[in-house]
């Protein structure tokens, strides 16, 4: 049908149905985040900057650790100096003592929910007979002068008690001595320990959370002793490491920092083939190969003895290492942006080939290439990627990754890709959390999220069709539409997750990624993120200073993004409810006001889905007369300029309760398509339904909102106008066939 109204009348008349509307429907969504927030201070601006007088501890450490491979167990003596760099006197220190998860008494199995099924995995079985003896022995606890001193061991926590005071800008230096018996990965758990190779007889050891690490003490949260149940990972000071590992003779060691005795522990073909590793910029240098490693295998039975092998690590927050003779080991050179030529390293066992000699030590050095342009130049000298079964795990300098291929060799692409993604994630941990050291036992996601968001970038900087499983927006879509009841918000504590994958991992990621692509642009988002991470470069983050640098560094106003992907359980569902189709005629054309009606009737009547026969349609017709327009404008001048013009009006209804930028997509009559993006603040006034108009040259013939799944819309079904027809099971099958 065919109704007459003047532009004056529309413009005034949406508006004011507009704010009708939104006096009714407005709630919070907009609201800045104000004392969700913790107050600046000193230590922590408003910008999201460390304040004039932040500060942070620091702890070095010197060690002597002795790896048994006879009887898997290691033995340790470290000396650790701590500094007080808090204005706060300290009477007691904390240390974590991680490997007491694996206690008898630890609290991590009776905190676990447990259920019996028709079956039990031996895994299950195994938890409830096992007897393996785990955590720390802790054989003695003294200061500098060799005297005793008094600690108390909580669970996974130990406090010593100092004899004096520590005061600000004094340091105390004491001894520990310690053991444990290393777990079997596969039988006991653990976020590092043995792989048993049974054919062989033949253990591989990745090592760490090896010996009582320091708790931070912090500004915003005093000493970090939150207990260690296996999720939530780690807080931790930075300072330096000199660590000495004995081994047996003809094990190879892989660890935080660079070898100091090259010359004592490598032969001369192995030394010769390091130094020209240094060199090499297109490909690794294979420094121990195969058939070195499966001749040490055979010959182990004829050695004896063993070799210290010493490491210098400098202001990094922890330190780990891998140790085996089954290690095949290879190396490359990576040219940074600023001149740097870190080492991108990689030991394996004969096992992971040929997968791990071609894809390792390439994905390596992409991670730092990538990440060091997205955030800060890596600063360390080597990269290293460590071979063992059904692990992902990172340290500074040093990771552990899954990724075998099967007994012949075969592997399949998703075996390929998989273990490149895992390589590229665990190198990436460098530095989210070990360079901008966040607090992983409390916020996952600020370590996890950041870095699966890095990788991603990673993963299509070595391959624009790379199949990446986290960051794409179409890809948490499940996730999100999934029971409420099951999805926690991105901002819960790391030992309260539901799903820890996607809670954790893949919406902070995707976030990021729409926060880039969509929200901000690649050009805001990339400056913002790398100024936060040049603030908070070898310091303590929260989520406070990640969010207001992100806004503080692009003038972005990213209150309302944060408060729905981060505080709530929201999710993205933008509907589009109705399209009304204006166009402006001239007074004497009656034939094109025909010509559209016989159109309408035509489409109602064979009953197609056309734009026409689902929008209702109102022709406009200029005012006779001389009445002005609002403004002075006379009736003819808004003739000439709206003349021929199409007016469309789209109602937009947000269902899904997280508010999003609207991505248009038009098709016009002549097959040609245009792109429009209508900001997230278009929801400000009214958080759950808005009428805009829009003006175009030419007719419209089809409207899909979000057409390259690019905002994570749980349903877009109701993107599309005009509707589509709902796809019967035949068709969906026909497709799959």
């Amino acid at each position: 049908m065919n109704k007459f109204f003047t532009l004056a009348f529309l413009s005034t008349s949406l508006v004011s149905l507009s704010q009708e509307k939104a006096d009714q429907t407005w709630k919070q969504k907009f609201e800045q985040l104000g004392t969700m927030l913790p107050t600046p201070n000193t230590y922590r601006t408003a910008s999201g900057a460390p304040g004039h007088e932040y500060w942070q501890q620091r702890a070095d450490h010197k060690m002597q650790v002795v790896l048994n491979d006879a009887n898997q167990t290691l033995s340790g003596k470290e000396t650790i100096t701590y500094y007080n760099q808090s204005p706060d006197v300290l009477t007691y220190l904390w240390l974590q003592l991680d490997q007491n998860q694996q206690a008898k008494d630890s609290d991590t199995p009776l905190t676990q929910s447990s259920t019996m099924r028709d079956t039990l995995s031996s895994r299950a079985l195994l938890s409830y007979v096992d007897d393996y003896e785990g955590g720390f022995k802790i054989a003695s606890v003294k200061d500098a002068a060799g005297k005793p001193m008094r600690y108390t061991i909580n669970k996974t926590m130990m406090r010593i008690d100092l004899a004096q005071p520590l005061k600000k800008g004094e340091s105390v230096v004491f001894n520990i001595e310690w053991s444990y018996n290393i777990n079997n990965r596969m039988l006991n758990g653990g976020r590092s320990g043995l792989e048993y190779f049974e054919d062989q007889n033949e253990y591989l050891y990745t090592i760490a959370q090896f010996f009582p690490r320091m708790a931070p003490y912090m500004d915003n949260e005093g000493w970090q002793n939150k207990q260690f149940l296996g999720a939530g990972e780690f807080a931790l000071n930075f300072g330096n490491y000199e660590v000495e590992i004995t081994v047996p003779s003809d094990f190879v060691v892989g660890a935080t920092g660079w070898l100091q005795n090259q010359e004592e522990v490598l032969t001369k073909n192995e030394l010769a083939r390091f130094k020209a590793a240094q060199k090499s910029f297109d490909k690794p240098v294979i420094i121990v190969t195969q058939e070195e490693a499966i001749a040490r295998e055979k010959n182990k039975d004829n050695v004896s003895g063993t070799k210290t092998w010493k490491f210098k690590a400098d202001n990094v927050r922890d330190f780990a290492f891998c140790a085996s003779r089954k290690f095949i080991w290879d190396a490359q050179a990576v040219k940074l942006e600023n001149g740097a030529t870190p080492l991108a390293m990689s030991y394996y066992p004969k096992e992971g080939n040929p997968l791990w000699e071609e894809w390792s030590t390439k994905a390596v050095a992409q991670t730092l290439i990538t990440y060091s342009k997205h955030t800060v130049d890596y600063p360390y000298p080597v990269a290293i990627s460590v071979h063992t079964a059904s692990i992902g795990m990172e340290y500074p300098m040093i990771c552990f990754n899954y990724g075998r291929p099967n007994p012949d060799g075969t592997y399949t692409d998703r075996l390929k890709y998989g273990m490149i993604s895992v390589i590229i994630h665990e190198v990436g941990h460098n530095f989210f959390p070990m360079i901008i050291n966040s607090d992983e036992r409390q916020w996952t996601w600020m370590d996890e999220g950041l870095n699966t968001f890095t990788q991603y970038l990673t993963e299509k900087a070595l391959d624009p069709n790379y199949p990446s499983r986290r960051g794409p927006a179409e890809n948490i879509v499940n996730y999100m539409k999934g029971d409420k009841d099951f999805i926690r918000p991105i901002m819960t504590n790391s030992e309260q997750l539901l799903q820890f994958g996607n809670n954790a991992y893949a919406k902070p990621a995707t976030a990021l990624n729409l926060l880039r692509e969509v929200v901000m642009g690649p050009e805001l988002f990339d400056h913002a993120f790398k100024e936060y991470a040049k603030r908070w470069a070898f310091k303590h983050p929260t989520p406070a200073d990640f969010f207001r640098t992100m806004e503080d560094a692009s003038a972005v106003d990213l209150d309302w993004f944060w408060k729905g992907w981060f505080y709530t359980n929201d999710h993205v569902d933008v509907s589009v409810e109705n399209v009304k189709w204006y166009k402006m005629l001239s007074e004497d054309n009656d034939l094109e006001t025909r010509n559209i009606k016989a159109k309408m009737e035509k489409s109602e009547a064979s009953g197609m889905m056309d734009f026409g026969a689902q929008a209702e349609t109102f022709v406009f017709q200029p005012v006779t007369g001389t009445g002005e327009y609002r403004a002075g404008v006379p009736n003819d001048k808004i003739k000439g300029l709206a003349e021929g013009k199409h007016f469309y009006e789209i109602t937009f209804k947000n269902k899904g309760g997280l508010v999003t930028p609207i991505l248009i997509e038009w098709t016009y009559a002549d097959g040609a398509k245009e792109m429009e993006k209508i900001p997230a603040e278009i929801w400000r006034m009214n958080e759950n339904q808005v009428i805009k108009t829009f003006m175009k040259e030419k007719e419209v013939v089809n409207i899909v909102v979000d057409p390259n799944k690019m905002t994570a819309d749980v349903n877009t079904e109701d993107n599309v106008f005009p509707r589509k027809a709902p796809e019967s099971r035949v068709d969906k099958f026909k497709q799959g066939q």
